[in-house]
């Protein structure tokens, strides 16, 4: 076994170790530098420099993807690309939005999602792969930014259109870090056709997967991937996207430019009661359970991607 295959063994044996990075990176963005929104440059650049140098950390180069949003300066994506051995051309986008609402910290909405992009990054070092992963942590996702063309995944996604990039799937990491064993805890979009409602499960210790119609190979392959990794309940479900609350993050960006693309969320203000308000704190989220996400997104990721043989 060579050292970096024993490295990529100890971090997957010690969920422990992975938790406590997960809550490092969650108490910076969400403690340390609190709510960050594209009208507080100072906080949202704050936090764009601290995953930027997550990823340096790492050894990756990071592309800054400056656009102009309507705010005070220019804002950027933060993008790392991991070229594919044979197949460079065919890419997986893994990404999440590092800004927040004015009224919160963010602990779950987003910086659960920034840290387990950070650390599957980090679970994915030195492993090549037939296919480019790549990594992106967007800007302007909130309000006033959301469902319009300044949100940095709308930018993001018509590049890779005019570039005419072949994307074959887009993981979108939506709030991934609360989760409730009680009954009722989990709630259902009112939207969802009384067909379904049966299926959903009443208590909020899952992860959803949620596609499109069009996303459903995607959905499928991510669900074998993340299931072979993780010991977390995955509810995957496909949906048509005329119910709204689908369309809440940013891969909604990537069907709008034809792509297939998948939300994993802990399902928001469906679940999590300190949504977009103050108390939505780094204490309130379960490490344990985020960790377990980053180990089926390694395992889904690294199925897409195709390992190099």
């Amino acid at each position: 076994m060579s050292a970096t295959e024993k490295n990529e063994f100890r971090e997957l044996s010690e969920p422990e170790g992975l938790a406590r990075r997960l809550f490092t990176h969650v108490d910076h963005l969400a403690g340390l530098i609190g709510p960050r929104p594209s009208s507080h440059l100072k906080m949202f650049e704050a936090a764009a420099g601290y995953i930027e140098r997550e990823f340096q950390n790492l050894g990756d180069a990071v592309e800054r993807e400056w656009y102009d949003a309507g705010v005070a300066a220019p804002v950027s994506n933060l993008v790392v690309t991991r070229r594919g051995t044979c197949r460079p051309d065919e890419v997986i986008v893994l990404g999440a939005h590092y800004d927040t609402v004015s009224t919160t910290p963010g602990a779950d909405d987003n910086a659960s999602a920034v840290a387990v992009l950070i650390e599957v990054a980090r679970l994915l070092q030195g492993r090549p792969f037939q296919r480019t992963v790549r990594f992106v942590a967007f800007a302007c996702e909130e309000p006033p930014h959301f469902h319009t063309m300044t949100m940095g995944s709308q930018y993001h996604a018509r590049q890779c259109r005019v570039r005419d990039e072949k994307i074959l799937g887009m993981l979108c990491l939506e709030m991934v870090g609360y989760f409730s064993t009680a009954e009722n805890s989990q709630q259902v979009p009112p939207a969802i056709p009384k067909l379904l409602r049966g299926v959903i499960p009443t208590r909020g210790d899952f992860l959803a997967a949620v596609s499109n119609l069009s996303s459903w190979r995607l959905l499928r392959a991510f669900q074998t991937g993340f299931r072979k990794s993780s010991e977390l309940p995955l509810f995957p479900i496909a949906l048509p996207e005329n119910i709204s609350e689908i369309r809440l993050s940013d891969q909604s960006s990537f069907w709008d430019q034809g792509y297939p693309a998948l939300m994993l969320t802990d399902t928001s203000f469906l679940r999590n009661p300190h949504y977009h308000e103050p108390t939505d704190t780094p204490e309130t989220l379960d490490y344990p359970r985020m960790a377990q996400v980053t180990q089926g997104v390694v395992g889904a990721l690294g199925r897409l991607a195709k390992p190099e043989t």
